[in-house]
């Protein structure tokens, strides 16, 4: 019985054999290619804006396959005299790769012409074609199209981070010692510190192998890619720097003081200086709060001196209340408007008739924010 059980199961399984042999069919790659491109047309121009432009959207006909198989899209750009063997980029189609149109990003675009060898601040053509695949068949489109691109000032590729060093810093010479500067939106750096008479550089990377870029002071203090220092000449400042690399913009601030802005006297009852280190303070203030007839005010902000005038720098919190116990974001600065009472916060009531030591901390990777010791 065991012998026949055995026999009946092998022949089953050579009947089973048979069947999925007979079943399996050899995968069709043939793919015709894509014959027509709809969008944008030949030879359009686009003018960048990737910092508010929306995106560009590529449209084409769809390829054909005999079973109906999957196909997948990618737009594929190149150098006005390229032949797509080796584009400078490709961008997969919409949906995953499965729609005949991709959306490409403007900020997406101005990398490309970059790829392609248009400059910053300069227009140029590149070729368009879309890449069709099954599987591992893959046919370009028989129509390419060509795109007039005007790219604005600025950088395809925005650094990630960013230091500074120089003998005009405070970090000196050495980038291995470059100040981090706070990154405030994509591409876009901010830092309060001090510069003397010398020069600087700007650089990605701390380890004296990253990009380096300068700021071209006689072309509107244009953001640069290169290793030409920035001079700097006068005496010795407090700044705030600014560089956008979205449009190559940069800005120098020179901070010539804070004050510290009692809202009862409607006026800046001291002078903090800078200390260095994004580090202003004045170590002796006097501080009386003012009386009312409901009892005696505390409040106060404070107010930079810049030489593009002032700035008011307060609370998160229109409204505030004494600070003891409050986390440390209760200290944070955040620029807020010039009103007299709004955005203030409030001295512990030990500094009322007391002497206090205020400290603001304009720092880079750390929040803004400040510190008040009664004495």
């Amino acid at each position: 019985m065991k012998n026949i059980s055995l026999s009946l199961l092998a022949s089953l399984a050579l009947l089973l054999i048979s069947s999925c042999k007979k079943d399996i069919k050899s995968l069709d790659l043939t793919i015709t290619p894509v014959s027509s491109l709809a969008a944008p047309a030949d030879n359009s121009l686009i003018r960048l804006q990737p910092a508010t432009g929306g995106s560009i959207v590529f449209q084409w006909n769809a390829a054909q396959t005999p079973d109906s198989g999957l196909i997948l899209y990618e737009v594929a750009f190149d150098k006005i005299d390229g032949d797509f063997s080796n584009p400078v980029y490709k961008i997969l189609a919409d949906g995953s790769g499965v729609q005949t149109q991709a959306s490409v990003s403007q900020k997406d675009l101005n990398k490309i012409a970059a790829l392609a060898g248009i400059q910053a601040s300069a227009s140029g053509k590149i070729k368009w074609a879309v890449l069709a695949s099954k599987a591992s068949n893959a046919e370009i489109s028989t129509e390419t199209k060509t795109l007039q691109i005007e790219r604005p000032a600025g950088f395809a590729t925005v650094p990630d981070s960013l230091f500074i060093f120089g003998t005009a810093t405070e970090a000196g010479n050495d980038p291995a010692n470059a100040i981090a500067l706070n990154k405030t939106a994509d591409g876009v750096f901010e830092l309060y510190t001090s510069l003397a008479a010398g020069n600087y550089l700007l650089t990605d990377q701390r380890n004296g192998n990253g990009n380096q870029y300068y700021i071209d002071i006689n072309n509107n203090n244009i953001i640069k890619s290169g290793n030409t220092p920035t001079e700097v000449t006068g005496t010795k400042q407090a700044y705030r720097l600014r560089y956008d690399f979205n449009v190559a913009t940069s800005e120098a601030t020179i901070i010539q003081s804070i004050g510290l802005y009692q809202s009862a006297n409607n006026a800046e009852i001291g002078q903090l200086t800078y200390a260095g280190n994004g580090t202003w303070r004045i170590d002796t203030l006097p501080v009386v709060f003012v009386q009312f007839s409901w009892g005696r005010d505390d409040r106060y902000k404070f107010v930079m001196h810049t030489s593009s005038g002032l700035e008011y720098f307060g609370s998160t919190n229109a409204d505030n209340v004494p600070p003891a116990g409050q986390p440390k974001s209760y200290f944070y600065l955040i620029p807020v408007t010039n009103d007299q009472w709004s955005n203030t916060y409030k001295f512990d009531p030990a500094a009322d008739n007391h002497t206090v030591k205020v400290e603001v901390y304009f720092k880079a990777g750390e929040p803004y924010t400040h510190k008040v010791t009664v004495l």
